[in-house]
């Protein structure tokens, strides 16, 4: 099982990218599979979680832009947030003898039977954005992506810091409702824990309801509606994601109030539409996570199928935005 504590950092210049929709089908170039190296012909196989949020849809475009400006034959897969489907194309990669394997994990458990499929094919895997849960990790060479823990501290950190301005009925008390990610997903299993860990130190802060809206705007919509209905005196939304965060907004709107005034907002991602919702006031503080992790796993396959040594863990850096600091970089957000 991949650690949490061991985190080796790589820092490697992130290159512009433009947002549009990602398909759900198979893409990528007609190039012959299983050359190997970084001397032209590299095969990655690639599997999707899917195209659930605006953060997906940039870190797809990333991974598909570099592979082509790098001449990497990309094998593309869309998974529609399903386990079944991202095995099925992982075989599909090893029987095509593609040279290396990657992929984000719908959820972290039940990946050891086809990784090992991999290994015993010696086709290298590498881990994007999310991780697995699994107490072999000779199965896969580095997992590249986001310190999910760290980011939801930072979001507990912040509601700490500004206890006083969240309690807004000033009953003394300030109850959380929290929108989770897709169950049994890294990235909904610690942003939890940390946000969790961080705010125990405030005993007026109280998480009251919990539930999962998918990543999805329509999902965090439907939850917060479900929310504002069955608990009285909402101080605070905390949204694994922007989406659901932008949904909460909607049935926010919708109730009557006011949202990051009469209910504050915290969400993880930046992306543009949560930024722009950030400089409005409507979200009152959003923690990054960047997804255009295109370039460094570009240059992470490489490196790997060449058989040199890599990081075991590779974390992306990233940073926090308030309304004011939202405003100043908006025009330039590439996602």
């Amino acid at each position: 099982m991949l650690k949490k504590s061991l985190v080796a950092t790589c820092a490697i210049t992130l290159g512009a990218v433009t947002l549009t929709a990602c398909g759900s089908s198979e893409s990528g170039g007609s190039g012959s599979s299983g050359s190997g190296g970084s001397d032209g012909g590299l095969t990655m196989g690639f599997a999707q979680v899917g195209a659930e949020s605006g953060w997906r849809t940039a870190n797809t475009k990333s991974i598909q832009d570099t592979a082509k400006s790098e001449g990497v034959d990309l094998k593309f897969s869309d998974a529609q947030q399903k386990q079944e489907n991202q095995i099925k194309a992982i075989r599909s990669y090893i029987q095509q003898k593609v040279d290396v394997i990657a992929f984000s994990p719908v959820v972290e458990t039940g990946w050891d039977t086809v990784l090992l499929e991999a290994k015993r094919a010696k086709i290298p895997v590498i881990l994007t954005d999310r991780s697995v849960d699994s107490k072999d990790d000779s199965l896969y060479e580095t997992f590249l992506g986001s310190d999910f823990v760290q980011e939801g501290e930072k979001a507990g950190d912040w509601l700490v810091e500004n206890a006083d301005e969240s309690d807004v009925d000033g009953d003394g008390s300030i109850k959380v409702v929290e929108l989770e990610g897709t169950t049994g997903a890294a990235p909904a299993i610690d942003r939890k824990e940390g946000f969790g860990s961080k705010i125990a130190a405030d005993d007026s802060i109280e998480v009251v309801a919990s539930q999962t809206g998918d990543f999805t705007r329509d999902g965090g919509k439907k939850v917060m509606e479900t929310f504002l209905k069955s608990e009285k005196g909402i101080d605070v939304v905390y949204a694994h994601n922007d989406d659901m965060g932008l949904g909460a907004i909607e049935a926010i709107k919708a109730a009557g109030m006011k949202p990051g005034t009469d209910v504050k907002i915290i969400t993880v991602d930046a992306v543009k539409d949560g930024m722009t919702a950030l400089s409005k006031g409507e979200i009152n503080f959003i923690v990054e996570c960047n997804p255009l992790l295109g370039p460094q796993l570009m240059d992470l396959a490489k490196k790997v199928v060449d058989g040199e040594e890599v990081p075991k863990r590779v974390v992306t850096e990233e940073t926090t935005f308030d309304q004011e600091q939202a405003a100043e970089v908006l025009d330039q957000r590439q996602y």
